[in-house]
This record gives structure tokens, C-alpha cells and sequence, in this order.
């Protein structure tokens, strides 16, 4: 199945088409980074990238559109359209994306617009960029980008050439879903709606008939919108913002389907739940770090984690991260919208344990130490710029000018990485505690109920021997 997606380029054509085809990827330190990576896709030629033109020249791609739109007095507006074409992870080849790619654009703008078509490799899910002058070269009309256009148009042309190369397609009931949302299904990344979905398959089976399927649905704190006026049963899950369509869910969760899905329950012949997308455990089994063993050979055991790095692997087993201790039931306090947070977090855990940051006091610290060598960077950068200015130093100070540039830039992503924990440690500590408490609870009570009860009649002695005093 291939999802495609359209943004409109209002300014700066020329860094578009540079992205599409990759060129600013073409330093040192890139390459190396590229090198680097366990999930590339890289032909055995070396190949990182597949592109071709589409009624222009790959090396003059920019200047043939800038010239079509100087000949027909249109270079205003829109300048062009960005098309992503991308397929689930497994589903193609890269020399077969890069040909459905071809294939489709090549149909969708005919011999009318100038395009470029790009497959990236360095991804695990496939995509072709498709970058395409929003003047024709013919006659200087210019595309329009409507819904009917897409619909009619993009993904009537994307599922002709799904279905001509045997994949999957995007059938009407399926739309209206925002790209991150289909990238994430297609990864099996947790999303919202694979989790409506989740709770609707719970419902079904610890229910007998469509009223106390309703009632399992409210009691896991969902809202239900039905009824006679109501065109499109729809549900909306605790703290969500939106409803979601039970006919928008997929095959299975119609109304009519979940009606017929309770019947065979009753018939004893349930078949399994719906095949749809889904998702399971997105973070492999995470360790603490280092075993350290005392001298002597005694075997030692694992150092205990303390302080943020703890708080952060105890959220990520409350949020399911931890496949072979995954909790049987969600946290009720562990809202959707964090269950879909899985790899800000994880990346967050993973940054602490890096560092071994395990107070605000190091977390400061780390932040102060970050800003402190930007700051050494920019000055360094400031001196290069004043010796380029004055002609001297060539290529060379241009080549040190970048890698400062590049360095700056990863420190300040940390820089971000750091303020997003301080801000978020709230969030994670209060679920945490929320979760200690309630099994303490748990604990108490089960304690509380093996105890033996003694009973004491009124008026009558420890001893059993008659009332009080005579």
C-alpha cells in the first residue's frame, strides 16, 4: 500500500529540489552518519538515493522550471508541489519503489510538468519524493491542488499502479488519516485509532449482546455518540479530543460487523479478532546498564538504577515499553495521548542513562556544560566568518565553517533534548506515584482479607466467665 502526501512549496524552489535529490547530504559527516546506520537500505552498489527527471535535466532540474515560469510570466505564487509517496516497511524493494514512483508521477503530470523524482534508502520504510513545477511547460496552466484533485486524481492514480504491481491500495473508507498516523500503523507504532480498536476488540469479548458491548465501552471511559439522528456511529476514548467513526476503523468494526462479531460469541464460534493494523511492543527489552563483578569471581548483580534514569524505565514499563515485563493492563493515569509518546520517551531514558544523569542538579549541569560549548563553537565560527569575509582561507575555512555548523547543531538538539525532560519529568514522576499507590493499595488489601477475623460478644469477658461484676 502506498500513502501519499502533498505539500505546496510557496518559497525557496531551489532548497526543495536540493532536498528531493539529496544534495545536501553530500558532506563528510554525513556520509559517515549514513555509514553508521543498521537499518539503511543501500543498493550493492553503494547507493543511497535513486533518481530520475521527469521532462527535464537532473543537473538543471531548478534552472528548467525557473525558465518555464520566467517564459509564461509566472513565477509568483505557488512554485511547486512536494509529493511523498511512501510504503509500509518490507512491503517493496527500493528499485521497485523507485519504479512505482516513476511510474505514478509520470501519469499524474503526463508530458505537461517538469518533475524529479527521488527514493531515499536511509529509512526503513521506503518513500519516493516527487518534487514537480506547479507551471506547465506546454501551456503554462497551473496545477491546481484540490481535494477532488486528490482524490480523483493522486490516489485514484496511486492505487491504479498499487493494483498494477500487486500491492495493497487505500480503499474510500480508509481516508481522511494524516500521514504520521498511516507511518506509524505501517511501522507498528502505537497510534490512537489501533488503540480504539484494542479497547473495541476488550468490549467484544467480555460481552454478550450490543447493550452491554455500549455499557464495556463506557466503563473503560469512553464517550458514545448514537442513535436514530445520528448518521455515523462514532466513539471517543477517555481524555481523547476527537470522536473516531466506527465505520472509519477498518473491516471489523462496523457496527453491523461488531453485531455480528457478538453473535458468534454467543454461538460459541468467535471468530479472531480483526487482522487490521495494530501495534505491539515498539522498544526492544531495555537493560540498566553494566554488570559490574567484585573481585574474587563472585558473581555480582546488576547496578540498581536510582533517581530520573529509574523514574524514566518505570514509566516505560507503565506505558507497555518493555515487552517481557509488560504490565497485563494499562495504567488507567497513563493517558492515550502519552501511550503515543513512546519514542520521545525512550529516547529520553536512553539520553539519561548515556549521561548518567539521575538528578535536576546533573541535568543542570549537563545544560550549562551544552551551552557553554556552543557558545566556545559560535565564537570559533564567528572568527572563520571574519577571515572568509576578508578572501582569505578558501575552501578550507568553508569546509571547518560547516563542521562547526554541524557540531553546533547536534549540541543544541541535546540542548532541546534537556529542556524537554525537565519539562516532562513532572508528567512521568506523578504517573509513577499514581502507580505506587494503587499497588500499595492492592497490597493492603489483599493483606486485610487473609487475615483471620476474631470476633467479641458484648458484655462477656476474655476469659468467657460470665458478665461483669456481681
Amino acid at each position: 500500500m502506498a500513502y501519499d502526501k502533498i505539500i505546496t512549496v510557496r518559497s525557496r524552489l531551489d532548497h526543495c529540489v536540493d532536498y528531493v535529490l539529496n544534495h545536501e547530504k553530500t558532506d563528510m559527516a554525513a556520509v559517515l552518519d549514513y555509514i553508521g546506520r543498521a537499518d539503511k537500505n543501500a543498493l550493492p552498489d553503494g547507493r543511497s538515493v535513486l533518481e530520475t527527471a521527469i521532462n527535464c535535466n537532473l543537473e538543471s532540474a531548478y534552472q528548467d522550471m525557473q525558465e518555464t515560469k520566467r517564459r509564461w510570466g509566472k513565477t509568483g505564487g505557488v512554485l511547486g508541489y512536494h509529493l511523498i509517496h511512501a510504503f509500509a516497511p518490507g512491503e517493496v524493494t527500493p528499485e521497485q519503489a523507485h519504479k512505482i514512483g516513476v511510474e505514478f508521477a509520470s501519469r499524474l503530470l503526463g508530458d505537461r510538468y517538469e518533475a524529479v523524482v527521488s527514493t531515499h534508502l536511509d529509512r526503513e520504510h521506503l518513500h519516493c519524493h516527487i518534487l514537480f513545477n506547479s507551471v506547465s511547460f506546454v501551456d503554462g496552466a497551473k496545477y491546481k491542488n484540490t481535494f477532488k484533485d486528490y482524490f480523483g486524481d493522486i490516489r485514484g492514480i496511486s492505487n491504479e499502479v498499487s493494483r498494477a504491481h500487486g500491492l495493497s491500495v487505500i480503499e474510500p473508507g480508509e481516508g481522511g488519516r494524516h500521514y504520521a498516523e498511516w507511518n506509524a500503523e505501517a511501522q507498528g507504532k502505537p497510534t490512537l485509532r489501533a488503540l480504539v480498536r484494542q479497547d473495541i476488540d476488550a468490549a467484544i469479548a467480555s460481552a454478550y449482546t450490543m447493550k452491554t458491548f455500549w455499557r464495556e465501552l463506557e466503563e473503560l471511559g469512553y464517550t458514545v455518540k448514537r442513535g436514530p439522528n445520528i448518521k455515523h456511529t462514532a466513539v471517543r476514548p477517555p481524555g481523547g479530543q476527537r470522536f473516531f467513526r466506527l465505520d472509519g476503523l477498518g473491516d471489523g468494526y462496523t457496527e453491523a460487523d461488531i453485531q455480528a462479531r457478538l453473535s458468534a460469541v454467543r454461538s460459541g464460534e468467535a471468530p479472531p479478532a480483526p487482522t487490521g493494523p495494530s501495534f505491539h511492543p515498539i522498544i526492544q527489552p531495555l537493560t540498566p546498564g553494566r554488570r559490574y563483578r567484585p573481585r574474587g569471581g563472585i558473581p555480582g548483580r546488576p547496578r540498581k538504577l536510582k533517581g530520573f534514569r529509574a523514574l524514566y524505565f518505570k514509566y516505560l514499563y507503565l506505558l507497555g515499553a518493555v515487552p517481557k515485563r509488560r504490565p497485563k493492563k494499562r495504567a488507567a493515569f497513563v493517558s492515550r495521548a502519552e501511550i503515543i509518546k513512546f519514542d520521545r520517551y525512550q529516547e529520553q531514558f536512553q539520553y539519561l542513562m548515556k549521561n548518567r544523569i539521575e538528578t535536576a542538579d546533573q541535568l543542570s549541569m549537563q545544560y550549562d556544560a551544552l551551552q557553554a560549548s556552543i557558545d566556545a563553537l559560535t565564537d570559533q565560527r564567528r572568527e572563520l566568518y571574519k577571515i572568509r569575509r576578508a578572501g582569505h582561507g578558501g575552501d578550507a575555512i568553508t569546509d571547518e565553517i560547516a563542521g562547526l555548523t554541524a557540531r553546533v547543531r547536534a549540541l543544541r538538539r541535546e540542548l532541546k533534548l534537556c529542556v524537554r525532560i525537565e519539562r516532562d519529568i513532572p508528567t512521568v514522576k506523578e504517573a509513577v506515584q499514581a502507580d505506587t499507590s494503587e499497588t500499595r493499595s492492592v497490597i493492603h488489601e489483599k493483606t486485610d482479607k487473609s487475615r483471620p477475623q476474631r470476633h467479641f460478644e458484648t458484655g462477656r469477658g476474655l476469659s468467657g466467665g460470665g458478665g461483669p461484676g456481681r
